[in-house]
């Protein structure tokens, strides 16, 4: 059973939701981020997301697009993205990139997934990169046991979700907008209703992401899937403090105050 799965029945077991957190690589700095993600698993947080800077964040808000400049501008390459992902896998909880399909297609397929499995790195989002023509980045991930993460939206069709839950091997990252558009309970009920649409699929633990923002948030999501995945409101948090002791200090008051609202009690 790979470390994504163990951590997921592990919360289970506890009667909560997973809970996920992502940041930029190199965002405050580069050893700023190992420092923060370090204690987001040392408080509550039970995988991290580490985010592959790209210059042209499609599917990013302008709070996460702020920390991948920052990110860009400290020359975080996947070079450092992989030194990050090795120094918070000692940790012993699971780590994850994101990464959009082009940098990974730059810097050679094979070679990203042979790299996170020797910097310890157990799965892949790949937000932008159609499962269907996936079948290179699946030969890599296997052989390298990698574990691969697709994205589903409410607009996904009932072809594509069987489709993509046919290839993920990790997680399902269902992306919702939780409170962009409408009342919290319309948007949390077209979350809830996709979970149920990808749970005819499969198996495999469903993720809602992208725009969990409070712990009430969390926990409203908490009630109807496998985890719960927050970005924004820990670069927020990052982005108000005046420097990295005060960052840190946010971050881990943030990720219990999360931890406590994934609980399903």
């Amino acid at each position: 059973m790979s470390l994504i799965h163990e951590a997921f029945n592990k919360a289970k077991s506890e009667n909560r939701a997973a809970l996920i957190a992502y940041l930029p690589a190199g965002f405050p700095t580069i050893e700023g981020s190992i420092k923060i993600m370090q204690e987001m698993l040392n408080n509550g947080v039970d995988l991290v997301e580490i985010g592959v800077p790209y210059s042209d964040p499609l599917m990013d808000g302008p709070i996460i697009q702020q920390a991948v400049d920052i990110a860009l501008h400290n020359k975080t390459g996947i070079k450092e993205v992989m030194q990050i992902v090795k120094e918070v896998s000692q940790t012993g909880k699971p780590v994850l990139t994101m990464s959009y399909w082009s940098p990974i297609e730059k810097w050679g397929v094979e070679k990203y997934a042979q790299q996170m499995n020797q910097s310890g790195g157990v799965g892949v989002i790949t937000p932008d990169l159609p499962p269907d023509e996936s079948d290179l980045w699946i030969t890599a991930t296997d052989q390298n046991k990698i574990d691969r993460v697709f994205v589903v939206a409410p607009s996904s069709s009932e072809e594509r979700l069987k489709l993509v839950t046919n290839k993920v091997t990790g997680f399902v990252y269902a992306a919702s907008l939780m409170g962009v558009t409408g009342t919290r309970t319309e948007v949390s009920s077209r979350a809830e209703e996709l979970v149920k649409r990808i749970r005819v699929h499969t198996q495999l633990p469903v993720a809602v992401g992208l725009g969990v923002s409070t712990s009430e948030q969390a926990h409203e999501v908490a009630k109807f899937a496998d985890g719960v995945i927050v970005g924004s409101a820990f670069v927020k948090a990052i982005l108000e403090q005046p420097d990295l002791s005060k960052a840190v200090a946010a971050v881990v008051q943030l990720s219990k105050d999360f931890a406590r609202g994934v609980r399903k009690d």
